[in-house]
This record gives structure tokens, sequence and C-alpha cells, in this order.
């Protein structure tokens, strides 16, 4: 696992298995993960503050890609903190 502060209140959490998660403030709101050998870039479809969607705007734009999945904050929360070696403290 590596974490990666990109700005306050903004970070970028990496596992071995591809799985990449962004936080806004305490929040994973957006990422990218593997779903049947295919990349899936995916956010939230929960509306955040304008500062948050900021974040998820500037995190999607790193990818060259059309199509972003739309999860619910429940599925996000759950790869978030379900993952091997990450616990909801």
């Amino acid at each position: 696992m590596k974490l990666i502060s990109i700005s306050s209140n903004e970070t970028v959490v990496s596992f071995s298995n591809g799985t990449e998660i962004l936080f806004s403030y305490n929040t994973p709101v957006a990422g990218r993960r593997l779903v049947d050998g295919a990349l899936q870039i995916f956010k939230t479809n929960k509306k955040w503050s304008r500062t948050t969607s900021k974040h998820i705007s500037k995190y999607l734009n790193t990818f060259i890609r059309d199509e972003v999945a739309e999860l619910s904050q429940e599925e996000i929360n759950s790869l978030g903190y379900n993952i091997k070696g990450v616990q909801n403290v």
C-alpha cells in the first residue's frame, strides 16, 4: 500500500493489486480498479462540496478515458475500507 499526498486534504491510496482510491478529506470519492481484467475508472454518485468536486475532477483528468463509472458512496466506502490491510477505524 502506498499513500500519496496530492495536496491539502487530497490523498491517493495505491494498492499492489492495481486499485487506487482518491480520498478528499477523509472520504474515498474516486479511483481505479481492475474489473474482470479491464481497468475501471470510477467516481462517487453522491454530490459533495465544491472543493471535493474539484478534487474528483482533477483526479479524473489524469486519465485518458471517456467512460467513468458512477458508484454508490457505500460501494466506494467498501473499497476503501475492506481491501486487505486497511481497516475502518
